[in-house]
Formats: C-alpha cells, structure tokens, sequence
C-alpha cells in the first residue's frame, strides 16, 4: 500500500469511528469532543506504528516525542481537527492525516465526515479547480476572523465566508467553495500539513502569509499563519499582507 493509499484509508476509517461515537448519543458537547479525539488518536497511532513502524509520528492528541525531528519521515496527524464543531454536530470539521519528507508537506488525505455521504480528499488523487467566483470568497474563523484576512477582503472586494476548522476550510478552496484562506490566529503543524499536502497536489499556492515555504517537522510545532489559495489570486494576497506591515 502506498504512503498516500494508507492516509486515504485511515482518514475514512477514523472518521467513520468518529461518527459512530457521535450516533450513539452516549456523549454531548465537549464530552463528546473529548472522547472522539481519544478513539481516533488510539486508531490512527495504533496503525501507524504497525503499518509505518520505521517512520516518526506526531500528532495533537499524543506527547511529542521529539526523537521524530532527526527523522526524513514523519507521519503528522490531527484527529479530530475542529473539535469544537464536531462537538457540536456540525459538519465543517476533518480528519487530518500528513506525511512530512525531509520538512515539506507530501502526502496526505483529510476526510470530511460530516459532509454528506462524507469525503476524503487526497494528494494522489487531485482534479481540476473549479472555476472561480466572480467575487472572491475568504473563508475565515466562525469566531474570530483573521485581522488581516478582513483587511485583505476589503482590498480587493472579497467576501468573508465563516467555517469551523482548519481543514475544512483548506478543503473548501480545494473544492471550489471558495477562492483564498488566509489564517494569522497560530496553528501549529497538524492543523494543516495533511490540507497543504492536498492542497499544493491540487495546483494551489500554499505558503506563510509572508511568502515563506511551509515547513515541518520542527521541534516547536507552532506554525502562526498560512496561505492556502487559487495561484492567480497568490501575488495580490501577498501583495496586500504585506502593506499591513
């Protein structure tokens, strides 16, 4: 099985166990957010250390085991990205499975369950973009857009699109929801090396709001900002970042 057919089938996989935990009304709210993040975290961890035993793991829900950072290969993981929404019984939240090679995002696949009949986006599957909207659309935090995504929208006559987790939101430029996601609230590398990953297979710029590669595997996995967006929007976001100063 290749790296790529691997993070498909365990993204569906931890997905469908998060879905089962949340039909069987056995948990509400955080408790729920709580106990799906533990059950995908065991899944996904127990698999690939048996499945990948040779290469690093770094995921949310575990203690960083920095050894990881003298490997080429890291699989990074987050589980349950947008507990929160998930929690809630939303469907804007995803399952992030990443395989960094020698720091760059290369692999990965992020499922979208609660989509209807879900979805799993994956890098060595990519399709072409959709054709994009006439206005462009930001897809920003439900609670606390980006400062600079708001400011960008009003430069070149974008749309503020509200949307929960990370994932969701890198995969709604994929899909064709939107045109631009420009995040500077901090993440760290989970909540995007696997959207990056799909993101870049699928012909969109991916870089820090500054311009600078992504980069992963680090020993502080705190990644503040990001640019995920159609390539001839890429120059003018960039542009416009970097008159706010």
């Amino acid at each position: 099985m290749t790296d790529a057919e691997l993070a498909a089938q365990l993204a569906q996989e931890a997905g469908r166990i998060l879905l089962d935990v949340r039909a069987s009304g056995e948990f509400v709210g955080k408790e729920l957010g709580r106990e799906g993040d533990h059950r995908a975290n065991a899944f996904l961890c127990d698999a690939l250390r048996r499945e990948r035993p040779d290469d690093g793991l770094l995921s949310e829900e575990e203690k960083d085991d920095t050894a990881r950072c003298a490997m080429r290969r890291v699989w990074i993981i987050d589980p349950v990205d947008g507990t929160r929404e998930y929690g809630e019984e939303r469907s804007d939240w995803a399952v992030h499975v990443g395989l960094s090679i020698d720091g760059q995002a290369h692999t990965g696949a992020v499922a979208l369950p609660g989509l209807d009949g879900g979805k799993v986006l994956r890098s060595d599957q990519p399709a072409a973009l959709p054709e994009p909207a006439a206005i462009p659309r930001l897809v920003v935090s439900r609670t606390r857009p980006a400062k600079e995504a708001v400011k960008v929208a009003e430069a070149i006559g974008g749309e503020l699109v509200p949307m929960g987790s990370a994932g969701a939101k890198a995969m709604a430029v994929v899909r064709g929801e939107a045109e631009i996601y420009l995040h500077s609230g901090g993440q760290y590398e989970w909540d995007n090396c696997a959207p990056v990953a799909v993101a870049q297979a699928f012909g969109l710029h991916c870089s820090r709001i500054d311009g600078a590669p992504l980069v992963y595997n680090n020993a502080d996995t705190y990644l503040p900002d990001l640019l995920i967006c159609r390539p001839e929007w890429a120059e003018r976001v960039l542009a416009e970042v970097r008159k706010l100063g």
